[in-house]
């Protein structure tokens, strides 16, 4: 399948996005990347809706790359010079194995298709279906990492701003520990060292996914870098602005006595572990008919859009929908419980067989109920790029959709339930 290409052949942008055919340039330049693959964002929709074919050639492309991997996103907008996405789209380090990999690719396609991503997105004025590139890469285990800026973000000196921490460079890039910060001229002359307070080291757990472990005692305000490996940051600086230009933002490790480029994008102007692998279950036409909006659908419509449907998992604790975010998903609970409030109070708890978030395919707006999942949560996802094109093409849809809905304000739905009327 094509669409499917080691780092090295990502050279797209529009269909692998920037990430990737960043970490492509890098290594075409020479650059020491961890090797990797870089998925297409319609290959990602594919292996997201279950297409065995897809799934296949992810196995096949994957399969020789050194395990454990890190999945990343690679959106097609993300990391450019106006939006980082920072913190929308999710990594999901540590997949042990090529038979995890799928999962990871749609935990990831499903983050750019979050709340939070779809308000950000607003915010910057792009409301269109995400295209959703994938890089699966190699995981470093890494003695340092950090994150490097080859000018300074806060007062634009022509300097490198360097932070560092033990362990995978998260826990900088998270801010969960407050890392060791360095000040670098360019050619290379050590301005500044300042140690920082690094408790912990978040590090590869044996069975997938990260731990935070202890840093021994005598380490945890000792300076994690030396200055030869400032001098080979130094010169990684001046090796990304020859390829990419000045300004960038840098994340970088050194594993086994080796510095590695991880990241490269530039700098812009604001600023977990793997879910256990299931099969998608096959949403049907039947099942439909529970929910309101959709019951007086023909079979064959409801049909349509059951095909519609990919797996999301929740962790316990995790924030589905937030009141007040925007909103571009309905779901339906396959397994598990979650509790509702609105301003703050306990509505009720949803169980398996109920749904929530039916409005958001029709208007794109606010969600009016916050969602918390309680134990793992395990849905069935459909967003409004995919059910809008369905029923614009079936004007008799349409058409039984609008009455569905003229008959709920005619009695008196408030549109503040969830699981029950049509829902935000």
């Amino acid at each position: 399948m094509t669409g499917i290409v080691p780092l090295v052949g990502a050279d797209e942008e529009s269909l692998y996005g920037a990430k990737a055919v960043g970490l492509g340039d890098a290594l075409r330049a020479g650059l020491p990347v961890p090797p990797g693959v870089a998925l297409a964002g319609p290959v990602v929709d594919a292996i997201a809706s279950g297409d065995q074919a897809a799934v296949t050639a992810l196995l096949d492309g994957v399969r020789p790359l050194p395990m454990p991997v890190a999945v990343r996103s690679s959106a097609v907008g993300e990391d450019s010079a106006g939006a980082s996405f920072a913190g929308q789209h999710i990594t999901v380090l540590n997949v042990p194995s090529a038979d995890d990999v799928e999962t990871a690719v749609r935990e990831v396609w499903w983050s750019a298709n979050s709340d939070s991503a779809i308000t950000y997105r607003k915010r910057l004025g792009v409301f269109e279906r995400p295209s959703v590139g994938v890089v699966v890469q190699s995981l470093l285990q890494p003695e340092s990492a950090g994150v490097m800026f080859t000018r300074n973000p806060i007062t634009g000196a022509d300097e490198r701003m360097i932070e560092a921490s033990w362990g995978l460079g998260e826990a900088v890039v998270a801010g969960r520990v407050i890392p060791d910060s360095f000040r670098v001229a360019r050619g290379g002359d050590v301005l500044e060292r300042r140690a920082g307070l690094k408790k912990f080291a978040i590090r590869s757990a044996p069975d997938g996914g990260t731990v935070d472990e202890d840093v021994a005692p005598d380490l945890v305000e000792s300076l994690c870098l030396n200055d030869e490996q400032l001098q080979a940051l130094s010169a990684l600086a001046e090796d990304c602005e020859r390829v990419y230009g000045l300004g960038r933002d840098i994340e970088w490790a050194f594993a086994d006595g080796q510095l590695y480029l991880l990241q490269c994008r530039a700098v812009t102007v604001s600023a977990g572990a793997a879910a256990p692998a299931t099969f998608p279950a096959q949403v049907t036409g039947e099942a439909l008919v529970r929910v309101p909006l959709f019951s007086d659908l023909a079979r064959a419509d409801r049909d349509a859009i059951a095909r519609l449907f990919t797996q999301r998992v929740f962790a316990p604790h995790e924030t589905v929908t937030k009141e007040g975010s925007e909103a571009a998903a309905f779901y339906l609970i396959e397994s598990g419980t979650a509790t509702v409030t609105v301003h703050g109070a306990f509505r009720r708890t949803l169980q398996p067989g109920d749904h929530f978030g039916e409005i958001a395919l029709i208007d794109g707006l606010a969600r009016t109920a916050t969602v918390t999942a309680d134990s793992e949560l395990v849905c069935q996802g459909i967003t409004l790029w995919d059910f809008q094109p369905l029923v614009q093409g079936n004007p008799a849809m349409a058409w039984t959709l609008l009455q569905t809905l003229a008959r709920e304000l005619r009695d008196g739905s408030d549109g503040a339930q969830v699981g029950g009327p049509p829902t935000g």
